[in-house]
């Protein structure tokens, strides 16, 4: 990203907490903040973890969650077959699951699962754990599963309720030009970096959209030349280049609404920079891998 940028945007109101979906977001970075969380489950043994009683309403289930830390995770073969019979297969490159209407793949320790063609993320990694099942974060069974799931800390309970609903797809799902140009500039800005790095920028385009300073496109952001060009990709032409698959799957977390930060407008990569205005006049919010990112 180049630095040339009205002097005038230092005014603009940053707007909106949600693109499209009301769904959970990734812990949000507070004005100051300069790290982002990091997650890890060091331990797979299943008896390394307290387990979690699960019910369905009134009635207490066969299945058992687990709390890996602070969080509640719940074994996914087992939670799909309240639903129907499902198929899971360990494969060369992880595991995948198959049910009428529901496509899950993954592997342990990734931080986001695929899901009828859609990316579903969570910070808090999927985990294999000694029973050969895998285990995903509360707020990841909740998304491929459409059931209403809470948990009661006290008790060391979880509560499923509703109807198991698999996701619409992802072609139904993602605007084919929102995904083609979001993905495509996350590539071109930031291949090879860290993917809590390739969403923060695709963050940075969408709250662009959102801010009254900027064009409410995504089209419109990457080739605003209201001041000049405004991304150095667009300038050489990389923009144009086919995406890197992880930058596809960053792209779709940030359609989904997930977000590293919400007040995150302008980026840099300070030993490709030749100016520094962004340093000089905007509030630095965090850095991830190359970049430098700015409120």
């Amino acid at each position: 990203m180049t630095a040339r940028t009205p002097f005038l945007r230092a005014l603009s109101l940053l707007l909106s907490l949600l693109f499209c979906f009301a769904l959970p977001a990734l812990p949000a970075l507070a004005a100051g903040d300069k790290t982002l969380p990091a997650y890890a489950v060091p331990d797979r043994a299943l008896s390394a973890h307290k387990p979690l009683t699960v019910r369905l309403g009134r009635a207490r289930l066969a299945m058992q969650g687990r709390l890996i830390g602070d969080t509640p995770y719940l074994p996914v073969s087992e939670l799909s077959d309240l639903y129907a019979d499902c198929r899971v297969q360990n494969t060369a490159d992880g595991w995948t699951l198959e049910a009428p209407g529901l496509s899950v793949s993954g592997w342990s320790g990734a931080t986001y699962l695929t899901v009828n063609g859609r990316v579903f993320y969570d910070p808090h990694p999927v985990a294999v754990l000694s029973d050969g099942d895998l285990y995903v974060p509360l707020e990841t069974a909740k998304r491929l599963s459409g059931l209403q799931i809470t948990f009661a800390p006290a008790t060391l309970t979880v509560t499923l309720s509703g109807a198991f609903t698999p996701p619409t797809s992802g072609d139904a799902v993602y605007d084919p030009d929102a995904l083609y140009w979001l993905s495509r500039i996350i590539s071109a800005e930031s291949r090879g970096e860290p993917l809590a790095g390739q969403i923060a920028v695709g963050n940075v385009i969408l709250n662009r959209v959102r801010s009254t300073a900027f064009p409410n496109t995504i089209w419109g952001v990457i080739f605003d030349r209201k001041d000049g060009v405004q991304f150095t990709p667009v300038a050489n032409g990389t923009v144009y280049a086919a995406p890197y698959w992880i930058s596809t799957v960053a792209a779709k977390i940030c359609l989904e609404g997930y977000s590293v930060s919400t007040a995150a407008l302008f980026f840099y990569e300070p030993s490709k920079a030749t100016s520094f205005w962004i340093e000089n006049n905007r509030p630095y919010l965090f850095t991830v891998g190359r970049h430098r990112f700015f409120s």
